[in-house]
């Protein structure tokens, strides 16, 4: 044989070669020809192997921090709605109002001459001008409510005041611009004598506005001599979630994410940094203009208590979640009671079960449905102080709790604030609460935390979760990828943990006391972070069933999946979900291998959910709400067993729709309808 000959041969040995291998790598999806990690996904979804998942797994944490509630969830526009906020002795600073006029025809303040014991502060005002000797507008005050007042252009206004006076009076009521100078909406308060007003008098009246701004006020003036006190000054939108005071977008914003409890109202917001600070339930219920309010001293603003625990219990119902209702138990952030004293906060608390389950002929029953509620709500779970383990006397006056509730209510579900994850506990509990917050990494790893705690004994309830710091920001897409891997461990483990939810839950930009927040807001706009869109992976595992998972090589230390079964109640469709969490930087070619599936796999209803982002350490805005947010396609070839590419810093998703039983479940292939 020649050279040329031998040479020719070997170049077509090559050429076959070189083409075999490509045919190879291409019918692989390149698996074979890359340097990326690979690995095979075996989901075991035969029923007998799954196990379900407590239906309560998923809720949210509801805490009065960073106006969440007063100026945000709460639909009250107005600040400082009774002039307690200065403190009760007179006279005393009722900002944020201003006054309108100078101090020639005008003289505003406060006094104790309040129709309502409870909050004896009202405002008063001397006019000392008269007709064409008032400025053109008038004189008075406006209050610009929580960083402006949103007002809405063909939106009704309902305003509820508490008026008297020394005479005849004539004031005109406006919602206007943040300058007072443009009018959006207005009427007038009119009396015809001195009788009419000589004493407290309510009134109410609506405005409806014609035109728009995010950085309104409410102005209340007048251009009669005299003498006007004022009092519980209330504005609220017309068209609050069910007319029960929440507004609506945030409301909905929370609803989206299906929770099964919510937990309330804290936090350090219930145990005060002083005693003499604590959220006191009792004043928070009853009619509105009685509630005193109250200095919240570790977030460090004022509550006029408009949500209150009657308000809570009914933000529960309307979302159809659980309450988790977390009491004081006599210790703030620098006093604990002694348990000799104890005795009074223990009647409290058996006082708020009676207000939320008791029949309407008991005395705190009676009030609750005075307030509009006869049927009593649902309460189930109470957690018995806040991070209170480590503190004097918490052990001591827990059992005093424990003992007094158990033996009146033995169905309620009672949390100790001590950790199970730092050795058994040593006193009797239905939950132990679990907090954690730390570095994206570190929440990465925690997935495993519960792997070998121990199954007897209490549950665990992981009633506070977040990335923060550095790595949080204000809501990073870095630290939605760290809770994603932490929440596939918790549903792995819900044997033993039976709640789990994020925190905090809102944020007024205004007032940004903490960092990062699930669901962001200002006076007309909102939009939820990273770690709020993340949620939405799991909003269908409560009370699905989990199916075993492995993975061969062993599963790389970046990487956290699992597999569920769901029905969809929208759809009224089953659902394979597989959920796998990318924590690191290299994509992983991974073989998905479902295993004992008893039905078979509709393609055209099956979906790829992915969330990922261009940099770790973005974040979503006001500018920018959809910067990070999971986005979904259709899953044409799903199947028993797929090829996937799982891309760098990714949360994905795979929802095989489930459709008729087969009747062998133990192949691996199923037929697609």
């Amino acid at each position: 044989m020649s050279w040329y000959k031998i040479m020719d041969s070997k170049w077509s040995s090559s050429v076959i070669l070189i083409y075999a291998l490509f045919l190879v790598c291409f019918s692989a999806n390149y698996v074979a020809c890359d340097s990326n990690p690979s690995a095979t996904l075996t989901v075991n979804a035969l029923s007998q192997y799954g196990r379900k998942i407590p239906e309560t797994l998923f809720g949210v944490f509801f805490e009065e921090i960073n106006n969440a509630g007063t100026g945000g969830l709460w639909a009250e526009l107005v600040n400082n709605r009774g002039f307690e906020q200065g403190g009760q002795d007179t006279p005393s600073d009722f900002s944020p109002w201003g006054v309108i006029g100078n101090s020639t025809v005008l003289s505003a303040g406060t006094d104790r001459s309040s129709l309502f014991k409870r909050n004896p502060v009202a405002l008063r005002m001397d006019v000392n001008c008269d007709g064409n000797e008032c400025p053109s507008s008038g004189v008075g005050v406006y209050n610009p409510g929580f960083w402006g007042m949103n007002i809405e252009d063909g939106k009704t206004y309902k305003l509820t005041l508490y008026v008297k006076s020394s005479d005849s009076f004539n004031i005109s009521v406006s919602l206007t611009t943040s300058d007072g100078l443009m009018k959006l909406a207005s009427t007038n308060i009119i009396a015809s004598s001195a009788s009419v007003v000589s004493d407290w008098t309510k009134v109410q009246v609506e405005l409806v506005a014609s035109g728009s701004t995010d950085n309104g006020r409410l102005q209340l003036t007048t251009k009669k001599k005299g003498t006007i006190w004022l009092d519980q000054v209330s504005l609220m939108p017309a068209d609050t979630y069910k007319g029960h005071g929440f507004r609506k977008d945030l409301f909905a914003m929370v609803a989206d994410l299906k929770p099964a409890f919510i937990r309330f109202p804290g936090g350090c917001y219930i145990e005060g940094d002083r005693l003499w600070n604590a959220f006191r339930w009792s004043a928070s219920v009853g009619p509105w203009e009685e509630r005193p309010g109250h200095y919240g001293d570790v977030w460090n603003y004022w509550t006029d208590d408009g949500l209150g625990y009657y308000e809570l219990l009914q933000l529960a119902e309307d979302l159809g979640a659980a309450p988790v209702w977390v009491i004081s138990n006599g210790i703030s952030h620098k006093y604990s009671v002694d348990p000799s004293e104890i005795s009074f906060w223990v009647q409290d608390a058996l006082n708020s079960i009676e207000f939320a389950r008791g029949d309407k002929t008991t005395t705190w029953g009676k009030l609750r449905a005075q307030m509009g509620h006869p049927d009593p709500f649902s309460l189930n779970h109470m957690a018995i102080g806040n991070e209170d383990c480590s503190k004097p006397h918490y052990r001591a006056n827990y059992m005093k709790f424990y003992k007094a509730i158990r033996s009146k209510y033995p169905d309620i579900k009672l949390i100790t604030d001590c950790d199970l994850t730092d050795g058994p506990i040593d006193h009797p509990a239905d939950l132990s609460d679990y907090h954690v917050y730390t570095t994206a990494a570190d929440m990465f790893k925690r997935k495993d935390v519960f792997n070998n705690v121990s199954r007897t004994g209490p549950k665990a309830f992981v009633s506070e979760y977040a990335v923060w710091k550095q790595d949080g920001g204000k809501g990073t897409f870095l630290a939605s990828l760290g809770e994603a891997g932490f929440l596939i461990g918790l549903e792995k483990n819900s044997d033993i943990v039976s709640l789990a939810s994020y925190a905090p839950l809102f944020v007024n930009t205004n007032n940004q006391g903490w960092n990062p927040d699930a669901i962001v807001f200002n006076s007309s706009h909102v939009y939820g972070s990273p770690s709020y869109w993340m949620q939405h992976f799991f909003i269908n595992s409560n009370g699905a069933i989990l199916s075993p998972t492995s993975m061969k090589p062993d599963m790389p230390a970046t990487i956290a999946a699992s597999a569920i079964i769901y029905n969809n109640t929208d759809d009224k469709t089953s659902y394979l979900r597989i959920k796998i969490v990318n924590f690191g930087s290299d994509t992983v070619n991974l073989k998905i291998n479902v295993t004992g599936l008893q039905y078979s796999i509709n393609a055209r209803d099956s979906s790829k959910t992915i969330m990922t982002s261009d940099q770790l350490m973005d974040e979503n805005s006001f500018s920018n709400p959809t910067k990070v947010v999971p986005v979904t396609s259709v899953l044409t070839d799903a199947n028993t067993q797929m090829d996937v590419k799982i891309i760098p810093h990714s949360i994905t998703s795979y929802d095989l729709a489930l459709g008729d039983p087969i009747s062998d479940p133990d192949l691996n292939k199923r037929p697609i309808n």
